[in-house]
């Protein structure tokens, strides 16, 4: 919408023309989410504190948690509003990713609010099912990544890219389709088993939203992308913009999240945001370097695969509790430690996943 209001504004002085530039406006996106947090949060939590819309914790958990009961959740919510109104604000509404990657975060967020609401107001300990959740999961993730195959126009946009490896890259056909699925319904669960602590979740998801951003700007610019060999993606440097609206927004929530957390995000947030976070990673035709960079995401959600298989396969536990991150906590680590240890460890794996740009 600004792009319009800058290009009719430039026509009675061209120093409004400033807005077409990716980088402004993807620094004003990421200042309009922030703010969006920043004001929505009070009123937000005043709110759900009110309607007692608060956290249940697990009997079988650590026993800090217990402190945190009745805690405000379904908070991510603000982060949705927050980086759609700034996305559409700020992006080129004429690109397909736009809207493609609007439409991923918004469904799932739908998909989290709904089990949200069925555990925490409806009282239903289960809230969706397994079965129901994994459907809807399918529909949402199903949707985008055929509309991407049939409107792609580069063979590049259906190539899985080797990190590390110079113009390598497989042809994956409509192999494309089901690969793309388990990206983003994958990397969807993975920030929701990550959301298990104060902030845990949130500024990981920041820093690789961040990381995804630089590498969007630098797919969609010709130049760049043919300097590091990487594909050049019609339209994806329009997904700055988008990822900054997330960076902003992460920020905003996590000024209310941080220890000891004002409210939680909930399944409406951790769901939309992993999924966004895949999206964006599929539309750059990077998505082996979410899978580097996102690598917290990945061991909590490993960690809970081992954990089921090898109890049902041997009735025993590899871990104290999966998430990892409970298994940290019952072996005695201040819950602050581990998450500052594990936003560590993000930073440096993002920095490794930037660093396949070069090294190649």
């Amino acid at each position: 919408m600004m792009l319009l209001i800058g290009d009719w504004l430039a026509s009675v002085d061209p120093g409004f023309s400033v807005v077409q530039y990716i980088t402004l406006r993807a620094i004003f996106s990421a200042l309009t989410a922030l703010v969006i947090c920043l004001v929505v949060g009070p009123v937000l939590i005043r709110w759900l504190t009110a309607a007692k819309i608060g956290q249940s914790v697990r009997s079988d958990g650590p026993q800090s948690h217990l402190v945190k009961a009745g805690t405000p959740t379904m908070g991510g919510a603000m982060i949705i509003v927050a980086v759609a109104i700034s996305t559409l604000l700020w992006s080129d509404l004429a690109v397909r990713q736009v809207w493609i990657v609007l439409f991923v975060t918004i469904g799932f967020g739908a998909i989290g609010w709904v089990d949200d609401y069925r555990k925490v107001v409806l009282s239903n300990s289960v809230g969706l099912t397994a079965r129901e959740k994994l459907l809807w999961q399918t529909l949402v993730a199903g949707v985008a990544v055929v509309v991407l195959f049939m409107t792609a126009t580069e063979r590049a946009e259906v190539e899985l890219i080797i990190p590390f490896f110079k113009e390598a890259g497989i042809y994956l056909g409509w192999v494309f389709i089901p690969f793309a699925f388990l990206v983003i319904v994958g990397s969807s669960n993975a920030v929701n088993l990550t959301d298990g602590l104060d902030g845990l979740a949130i500024l990981p998801s920041v820093m690789v939203a961040a990381g995804l951003g630089l590498i969007a700007y630098l797919a969609g610019h010709a130049i760049f992308a043919d300097y590091l060999g990487i594909p050049n993606i019609k339209g994806s440097g329009e997904l700055t913009v988008f990822c900054s609206a997330l960076v902003g927004a992460g920020l905003g929530f996590l000024w209310f999240n941080t220890y000891p957390a004002q409210v939680f995000m909930g399944d409406v947030g951790a769901l939309s945001i992993g999924a966004s976070l895949g999206a964006v990673a599929i539309m750059v035709r990077q998505e082996l370097v979410l899978f580097i960079m996102g690598g917290i995401f990945v061991l909590e959600a490993v960690s809970v695969i081992l954990q089921v298989a090898s109890f049902k396969m041997t009735g025993k536990r590899i871990f104290r509790m999966a998430p990892i991150h409970h298994h940290f906590e019952l072996k005695g680590w201040p819950e602050p430690r581990i998450i500052v240890r594990f936003w560590i460890i993000t930073v440096i794996l993002v920095l490794v996943g930037l660093s396949t740009l070069k090294i190649r």
